[in-house]
């Protein structure tokens, strides 16, 4: 077990995620009245929290000493096995932890702005910190148990924000919808953990040479088999993967994640930036020794087969569907899917670090997209149709530039932005990936459907001419909005300096090793056909986009120009390709038909058996009740009635008088005398 970088490092660490749970828990107790009071109390701890994260971010960066096992504590003892729970600290760790509390502390500022008035504004920023400590355990675990109990605190937490709103049916109905959706892949994660604690006898994933990733016991999950030959690894980790199938919003478990768009705004940015979507990537990239530890396929894992292309056929599916979406948030919903998808190829291709660089600048920039998305909605009265906006950059120019940022990252505009370096990096590794080019060309499509959609989002919102007859004076948003918006545009930015193949820090500080600078690496064949493939894919991407929409109709109630030349496919992907009314049918339909069978056997069946079987058990008992009084009462009254008689009769005889006593016993012995002399004369 690594010693920790520095002597406090232990007791400082838990503080991070400690920090928000605790000022979640103080907003629970305050009135509503004290909203602002608990707005400051949750960014204080988060700032706290971030401060502690930043610092543990600079130990990890300590040359030749980049992991810290922090001390474990006893969570549950049975009979002599203790099960125990611990941080973990090492690049990945460390990069998540930092990227969450910074993230989330610029969404803090900015909801702090949007939802100032909400009448259960001091509510909100108790669910946020509640959901931000879960996931900051979640990402620090040292034990498979921790890391599930957070991320079930995780779930929680959505339900409630994504309901927040719980007035509106439709919030309701998405809140329930997120919660019973990834409960299903918690289950197989829950199944999973137990089958590997049950093979190994540890849910610790470090612990001096025994934990789950480490070597001796992946060598006995590998060694192990299961139905039809398969490793206990494999199968295990293939219910891991189902679990973080739930939380990441992967095919067919995607349906869940464009409804929680209900919830606020700021709620948006947090699922789909820093916290509930990303757990799910984090879990698949902690675990991912499990993953690759035994050969199932021709020399491939099955688990990461089955990450690359389940991650490849969503992210296609998600751009596809976005085409077609006109609310604003919605289309960037379905575009975190798509890029969670990006980062299940990386992950099933062997790119652990490709698929962490996207993570962390995912976050950046969708953040920023959120956000801006947020300022626009706000700037035009709370209306979210593209159809209905337009020509918004000369009202809200300071968004339009953030937005744009963000934008350009997400759609991989070349060099400038990480998204462009971090996207390159997942070609990559599906390109030389030996299982097959399919994950590879299912990436490329998504990666051109997104510079697509993206530059027609921009097109409808902030360019041609404005659309909008129910929108009167779109206005810029408040400063404490506008200047998280610029943090995260800088990071979004930024970010492309620690990723490109020239000086590839982020890739190999997670690997553990040392980056060098390479200036030759650009000119490298494999590096100059996939900027040129990127660059091509950008290029055609917006080109076709632009010359779709530059010209748009002034007209809200006009068809979209990509409606017409795709007909019934437009309704297809509009539609979502149906997966709602599938499951409808499927699922919802079969068990509601079978509840209301159930309901109705109880209602037409057992409810009349038990009033016939009530019925005869109240006539047994008036049966039983006559008997008793008729019967057994009465013959018991009267055998008491004669004891009662006799006692009292012999009670007569009984005067208390010393006299009378004496007159009986003269009598008595005077007929006892007559007696005797009788007797013997």
């Amino acid at each position: 077990m690594a010693e920790p970088f520095h002597p406090y490092l232990p007791f400082l660490l838990w503080w991070v995620p400690l920090l928000p749970l605790i000022a979640g828990a103080v907003i629970a107790i305050l009135p509503n009245r004290y909203g602002r009071v608990a707005s400051q109390i949750a960014t204080g701890a988060l700032f706290l929290s971030c401060l502690i994260a930043l610092a543990a971010l600079l130990c990890s960066l300590t040359p030749g000493k980049m992991a810290s096992s922090i001390p474990a504590v006893t969570w549950l003892t049975f009979g002599d096995v203790a099960l125990q729970v611990g941080l973990w600290l090492d690049p990945m760790s460390a990069a998540m932890a930092a990227m969450v509390t910074f993230v989330a502390l610029w969404i803090f500022v900015y909801s702090i702005g949007y939802m100032e008035k909400e009448a259960r504004f001091g509510r909100f920023f108790g669910f946020l910190s509640l959901f931000c400590g879960a996931m900051l355990f979640v990402v620090l675990s040292n034990s498979l148990l921790l890391l599930f109990m957070a991320w079930e605190l995780v779930g929680l937490a959505s339900y409630m924000l994504i309901g927040f709103y719980f007035e509106k049916p439709t919030a309701a109905a998405a809140a329930q919808k997120a919660f019973i959706t990834t409960r299903v892949g918690d289950m197989a994660f829950f199944i999973g953990m137990i089958w590997l604690y049950r093979q190994s006898g540890t849910l610790l994933f470090y612990d001096n040479g025994n934990g789950l990733l480490e070597s001796g016991v992946l060598h006995s999950l590998a060694g192990a088999t299961t139905v039809g030959g398969l490793a206990v690894s494999s199968a295990a980790a293939l219910l891991l993967l189902v679990g973080a199938m739930g939380k990441s919003g992967q095919v067919p478990l995607h349906t869940w994640l464009p409804d929680a768009m209900e919830g606020p705004t700021p709620v948006s940015a947090l699922i789909h930036a820093a916290t509930m979507v990303a757990a799910g990537v984090f879990l698949v990239a902690r675990t991912h020794p499990i993953f690759s530890a035994a050969a199932d396929l021709n020399g491939l894992s099955l688990p990461l087969i089955a990450a690359a292309w389940i991650g490849g056929i969503t992210a296609l599916y998600a751009a596809l569907v976005a085409l077609a979406q006109t609310d604003i948030k919605r289309i960037l919903a379905y575009s975190t899917v798509s890029q969670l998808g990006f980062m299940m190829v990386a992950l099933g291709t062997g790119g652990v670090a490709a698929a962490m660089f996207h993570l962390i600048a995912h976050a950046f920039f969708k953040a920023l997209l959120f956000l801006s998305a947020g300022s626009v909605i706000h700037g035009c009265h709370e209306e979210q149709d593209i159809r209905r906006m337009g020509g918004l950059r000369h009202a809200m120019p300071k968004t339009f530039v953030t937005y744009a940022v963000g934008m350009m990252a997400l759609s991989g505009f070349p060099f400038v932005f990480s998204g462009f370096w971090s996207k390159e990096a997942i070609l990559h590794k599906a390109q030389i990936w030996p299982g097959g080019h399919g994950p590879f060309l299912l990436a490329g499509a998504a990666a051109l459907l997104t510079a697509f959609y993206m530059t027609r989002q921009a097109l409808l919102v902030f360019f041609g001419v404005p659309r909008r007859p129910g929108v009167a004076h779109p206005h810029e948003s408040p400063s404490v909005m506008l200047v998280p918006l610029y943090v995260l545009a800088a990071g979004a930015v930024l970010l492309a300096l620690v990723g490109t193949p020239v000086w590839p820090w982020f890739e190999e500080w997670i690997s553990g090793e040392s980056a060098r600078f390479d200036s030759g690496a650009l000119m490298k064949p494999e590096v100059m056909h996939l900027i040129g493939l990127s660059l091509a894919i950008v290029t055609l991407g917006v080109g076709a986009s632009w010359a779709i929409y530059r010209n748009v109709s002034s007209d809200s109630q006009a068809a979209d120009p990509l409606a017409g030349k795709l007909g019934g496919v437009w309704r297809f992907l509009e539609q979502a390709m149906g997966f709602d009314a599938l499951y409808e049918k499927a699922i919802i339909g079969p068990l509601a038909f079978f509840a209301g069978a159930i309901d109705a056997l109880e209602r037409q069946v057992f409810v009349p058996l038990m009033a016939v079987g009530e019925s005869c058990v109240k006539r047994i008992g008036r049966w039983t009740g006559v008997s008793d009084e008729k019967g057994l009462n009465d013959g018991f009254d009267r055998l008491c009635s004669g004891l009662q008689n006799r006692a009292v009769s012999a009670s007569r005889s009984q005067s208390g008088r010393p006299q009378a006593y004496l007159r009986a016993i003269g009598l008595g012995m005077s007929v006892l005398l007559i007696l005797y002399f009788w007797l013997i004369a």
